[in-house]
């Protein structure tokens, strides 16, 4: 009995957690724990990209959205500020976006978003620019991006798989699509001629000297009520091109206060806006 419930408990830690960060420089536990989550609701489809082809509607391939309801090719941080969120933190008015998922031919709904804002940067992190724009994964990859950029799984605590994979169907499991974002701002620009270029991933925690600014590590985790049997396709072409999108977009003081108490506070976060215990971290000394 005694052991069934310590199971359970480690099961639970590791949900709250959230998906574990693995980066190509080593440093992948040196900050597991310190986050707080964004948890954001399906929104709506369209085939616009305010970042790619901004106030051109359905010039893109197929979208599927998360937090802001009122996102489309016209969005900007300003009318995101004024339009009404489906995230669970009511200041996030933030908009995340991804390829729409085909199964078999067929459009599938995502299930949610969890957008885990972390650190992994040994230099204290800033808030986000009001409307920093960034995308993340390889929306022309033919084969798999790799883990730490771009990977699936079926429930928190399973491998990261490259491939998809094939998930049970139950209320336990769902296919699971993570794209990690780069941490370091070149502290002028809000987006790029790639819409790359601005934003760099860290190495072993710290930022390159072309962009010094350390900001919130992004993961967004998609959900879907399928189980990876059959035809999969991205609109964006092969299911390895899986990539993801957001214009940062919060209202107020509130990502100051989470960023100042859980990331730099060296605090993990829960779902709310409480917090739990300090966690103990490595050094990188």
């Amino acid at each position: 009995m005694f052991r069934l419930v310590g199971v359970l408990a480690a099961l639970l830690a590791l949900e709250a957690l959230g998906p574990r960060h693995v980066a190509g420089d080593g440093t992948s536990d040196e900050f597991l724990g310190i986050s707080f989550v964004v948890d954001c609701g399906y929104s709506h489809r369209a085939a616009d990209d305010p970042i790619v082809f901004p106030n051109v509607p359905r010039a893109s391939h197929d979208h599927s959205f998360f937090g802001n309801r009122s996102t489309n090719a016209f969005s900007t941080a300003d009318t995101l500020e004024n339009g009404r969120t489906l995230c669970g933190r009511r200041a996030d008015r933030s908009a995340y976006w991804v390829p729409t998922l085909y199964a078999d031919g067929i459009a599938v709904t995502p299930l949610k978003a969890a957008v885990y804002y972390r650190r992994r940067t040994t230099s204290d992190v800033q808030p986000f620019p009001k409307g920093l724009r960034m995308i993340a994964g390889d929306p022309t990859a033919t084969a798999p991006q790799g883990i730490e950029r771009v990977f699936w799984n079926c429930k928190p605590d399973d491998p990261h798989e490259p491939e998809l994979p094939v998930c049970p169907v139950d209320q336990d499991h769902a296919l699971r699509l993570h794209v990690d974002f780069p941490e370091c701002w070149d502290g002028v620009h809000l987006d790029s001629a790639d819409h790359r270029s601005h934003m760099a991933y860290a190495a072993g925690g710290e930022c390159p000297v072309t962009h010094p600014v350390a900001v919130p590590s992004l993961m967004l985790v998609v959900s879907y009520p399928v189980g990876g049997a059959g035809r999969f396709a991205y609109s964006s072409g092969s299911i390895d091109s899986g990539h993801a999108d957001t214009i940062v977009a919060w209202r107020g003081r509130a990502l100051d206060r989470l960023v100042r108490r859980c990331l730099n506070g060296r605090l993990k976060c829960d779902r709310g806006n409480g917090a739990s215990a300090r966690q103990p971290t490595r050094s990188f000394k």
